[in-house]
């Protein structure tokens, strides 16, 4: 079977993911196939043929410099217009990133899945949206031994996000919000509302037209 086939498999079928659980060896030697271990990210083969398995909608566009960590077996989506700019990451390696329409993800942003970003969302510069966090409860083992969890995030329609903001693991945030520049958003904004600060906190509500 070739590189090719097992993108398609794998790009359709959420099952072949759990099948591959009850196969440790399978798992590990794809891993190896398809992951640089050293690196953490595609291997340069896996890199050439993104674009056989990515999805870009019409008109998207994608920096050249943006650092693309894809690998095929996780859902990997850019809706109609939207635009990924300079010196970005992106890492769906442990869980899907789906970007709406008209959105703008700006110069220097590390976007970690599973994240959904909705339509016309924008994110200014520096910012880190991460679903990813690293276990350290067992004072017996280094962080490095002790894996990973993921708590998805969602960032809902009509969001303008400024810059060097930090969005962590489990946040939904509404529609219509703004998050003030350097601020870090630990719990859910509801749709509506000006947050900042470090804990991010509600500053305001955002008045609807005619109110």
């Amino acid at each position: 079977m070739n590189f090719f086939c097992i993108f398609a498999v794998m790009k359709e079928k959420e099952e072949l993911r759990q099948s591959l659980k009850a196969n440790p060896r399978l798992k590990k030697w794809l891993d190896y196939v398809i992951m640089n271990q050293r690196d953490a990210r595609p291997r340069w083969y896996i890199r050439l043929l993104a674009p056989f398995y990515q999805h870009r909608g019409r008109d998207s566009k994608i920096y050249s410099s943006v650092r693309m960590d894809t690998p095929p077996y996780r859902k990997f989506s850019l809706g109609k217009r939207s635009v990924i700019e300079s010196f970005c990451c992106i890492n769906n390696a442990v869980g899907d990133v789906i970007i709406g329409d008209d959105t703008r993800i700006g110069i220097h942003n590390t976007i970690i899945g599973p994240v959904t970003i909705g339509n016309h969302v924008n994110l200014a510069q520096g910012i880190t949206v991460t679903a990813l966090n690293h276990n350290f409860k067992d004072t017996s083992l280094r962080i490095d031994e002790q894996g990973f969890s993921t708590k998805p995030i969602v960032i809902g329609d009509d969001v303008w996000i400024g810059a060097n903001a930090v969005i962590l693991p489990g946040v939904t945030i509404g529609k219509h919000v703004v998050v003030a520049a350097g601020a870090v958003v630990t719990k859910d904004v509801p749709d509506n509302t000006i947050v900042g600060g470090v804990p991010a906190k509600e500053i305001k509500k955002i008045l609807k037209m005619g109110v």
